[in-house]
């Protein structure tokens, strides 16, 4: 089975199966199931009192878990995982799980897929919803937002340095015809952009700021952190894979924070008050090895974070 699921790499796998340190008769959430690769991989580690519960807004995974996964240990559920806790409590599940991973951003089969239009290197469809049944689209957001708000959203979600001559060029090209497709899109940025990082699209900040407001994902990311703790286990784990900073400097204030625990003011007139932590801190960082991102070029901006439940 495992062979077949692999339908691409799913990244840091071993380091992965490393942090959530997994037990046989654990409960484990897979909170972004994608292609199913760590999925399957997990499932290889459990015995036949453990189970993994898997979440994904992609109907396309769905998809894919029904025909693929015919594993009593096994369920998937369609939905954000901003509504992890809800899920984890309508089975019973609250405060018992042994280990949680979220694989942030855009799975293999969605950037593959011309139709899911996610990527400018095939054209496509402008679409970017990983759910395609529900919320707005790529090219209905760019046909009304106005040309300020667009530059906002290219630097602070993109970190576009030419923002402001982007925004113009797309605003402008509206107004001859719509802009529905990648293809189109990522030809007026290209003819915009005066340089660029070598090896890179001009385009790739400019996909990734759409993207990212598209499906919310740093407001969905924000939301789904806190409820980690409600679910796990104490001694459970969290494994997060970001791909960019704004992905990473999320999860990494997180984790730090909890491991801190209150931040009180220094001249508080108490004394001797145990520190509550949620967190403790079990890899700060953590990078592919070049072996990995020479097979596997998608892995090379990959980075995970794990720390455990400690009350």
């Amino acid at each position: 089975m495992q062979e077949r699921l692999l339908c691409h790499q799913p990244v840091l796998l071993k380091e992965i199966l490393d942090a959530l340190a997994i037990h046989p008769d654990g409960h484990y959430v897979d909170a972004t199931f994608g292609c199913g690769g760590h999925a399957a991989a997990i499932l290889g580690k459990l015995g036949p009192a453990g189970s993994l519960l898997a979440l994904d807004r992609d109907p396309a995974a769905g998809e894919l878990a029904k025909s693929e996964f015919n594993d009593m240990r096994f369920k998937f559920i369609h939905t954000r995982f901003s509504r992890l806790a809800e899920t984890i409590s309508n089975h019973g599940l609250c405060g018992r799980i042994n280990g949680v991973l979220l694989d942030l951003g855009v799975s293999s089969p969605q950037l593959d897929n011309p139709a899911r239009g996610f990527s400018f290197t095939r054209d496509g469809i402008l679409d970017m919803r990983m759910d395609p049944t529900s919320g707005e689209s790529a090219a209905d957001w760019i046909s009304r937002i106005d040309e300020s708000e667009l530059g906002r959203v290219l630097v602070e979600f993109g970190e576009e340095r030419f923002h402001r001559r982007i925004a113009r060029a797309v605003v402008e090209a509206r107004k001859h015809a719509p802009i529905t497709t990648t293809a189109r899109l990522a030809k007026i940025v290209s003819s915009v952009v005066p340089y660029h990082t070598p090896g890179r699209h001009p385009a790739t900040r400019v996909f990734q700021a759409i993207r990212i407001v598209v499906n919310e994902e740093l407001s969905e990311l924000s939301k789904v952190l806190p409820q980690t703790i409600q679910v796990l286990a104490t001694g459970g784990r969290l494994a997060v894979i970001s791909f960019h900073s704004l992905e990473d400097r999320l999860v990494k204030q997180f984790m730090r924070n909890q491991s801190k625990g209150p931040q009180l003011p220094f001249d508080l007139p108490i004394i001797d008050i145990p520190i509550v932590r949620s967190l403790k801190i079990v890899d700060r960082l953590v990078r592919p090895a070049n072996s990995e991102v020479l097979d596997n070029i998608r892995a090379r901006s990959a980075i995970l974070r794990v720390s455990e439940r400690v009350l």
